[in-house]
């Protein structure tokens, strides 16, 4: 059995769009519910939810979890999930015909413990002219072609799993756990990293993947992130995520100032392709540079800050009993 898993607040609207695309799906050749996590919503979620299960041809599941944070949501979801196999979208995304089978097919083909599938883009308004493909990740639309590819430590792993488009056998969960609460988005808020520190446990577990370009939806990219403060927002805010994943993930063994020396050798590459993009004029790859640029300044300051807070800790740690000055 399959669960189809979507974390939802406040979009009931696009909510009902997503859940008549799963209406729409060619038979994955098992039987399959669908859990809706609404996590503390104040409009009409619940009534879409009642009328979706009213009505379409497989169950449709409402949970509500009031601790805000999608993370929450999803670990909720988990523990209600019947199936062995458990796939994710959001509420703003609209499933291919053939996800479902897609994503039963690479799981028959491969054994694979976890699958990403195709994430193509629906915009609201045409994209900027700055806009390009290195920065579809911060719309969570990172295309990774039209290959199967297997995804492993040191194999493809610019392929992360997001939570608009991935499957997940359960006994993976079950292994490393769910999601970081301390991670996972909250309202109002561009905190990411819940995704990214996921992937890095499966990944130390051992456990093997696959992208599965047939498992496709189209992402809702809504006009309102299409503006260049949000892109330097998030890659700042996401520098200083990932620095401290960087702590129980560590990426090398040799710092400079406790950054990681070849991200020092990536910033000096992106200062002179920035150099070379403005002397052309090349709005495009000088959007890239620079918010490249402004992740390595959100990463550099949250390491140092995390290294002065541990000089702190260490100083104020309790004397052992005898010492003395």
């Amino acid at each position: 059995m399959i669960s189809i898993i979507i974390a939802t607040r406040d979009r009931a609207a696009l909510l009902r769009d997503t859940l008549d695309a799963i209406s729409r799906q060619t038979s994955p050749g098992c039987s399959f519910e669908v859990l809706v996590v609404d996590n503390a919503s104040t409009d009409s979620t619940p009534d879409v939810v009642a009328s979706a299960s009213g009505h379409m041809p497989f169950p449709v599941i409402y949970l509500r979890e009031s601790r805000s944070g999608k993370s929450h949501a999803l670990n909720t979801a988990v523990a209600h999930a019947r199936g062995d196999l458990l796939v994710f979208t959001d509420d703003d995304v609209l499933p291919e015909p053939q996800w479902l089978a897609g994503y039963a097919r690479a799981f028959a083909d491969t054994g694979a413990d976890y699958a990403v599938g195709r994430i193509l883009p629906l915009w609201d308004t045409p994209p900027p002219r700055w806009m390009s493909p290195a920065l579809y990740g911060v719309l969570a639309v990172p295309d990774g072609g039209t290959d199967r590819l297997t995804i492993s430590v040191g194999a493809n792993e610019q392929i992360m799993p997001l939570g608009a488009n991935m499957a997940v056998r359960k006994n993976v969960i079950n292994t490393i756990g769910g999601w970081n609460p301390d991670l996972g988005k909250l309202q109002g808020t561009l905190r990411t990293g819940e995704d990214h520190e996921f992937a890095l446990r499966m990944a130390a577990a051992g456990f093997i993947g696959v992208y599965e370009p047939t498992a496709a939806v189209q992402h809702r990219v809504p006009s309102d992130r299409l503006r260049l403060s949000y892109f330097l927002r998030w890659f700042y805010d996401n520098g200083g995520i990932v620095a401290g994943l960087e702590r129980d993930f560590p990426t090398t063994s040799h710092y400079v100032l406790t950054v990681p020396r070849h991200l020092w050798r990536e910033l000096l590459g992106d200062i002179a392709e920035l150099i070379g993009a403005v002397a052309h004029l090349d709005t495009g790859r000088i959007v890239a540079r620079m918010t490249r640029i402004v992740w390595f300044v959100g990463f550099a300051r949250m390491r140092s800050r995390m290294r002065r807070e541990a000089g702190r800790s260490s100083r104020s740690l309790p004397r052992r009993l005898g010492e003395t000055n």
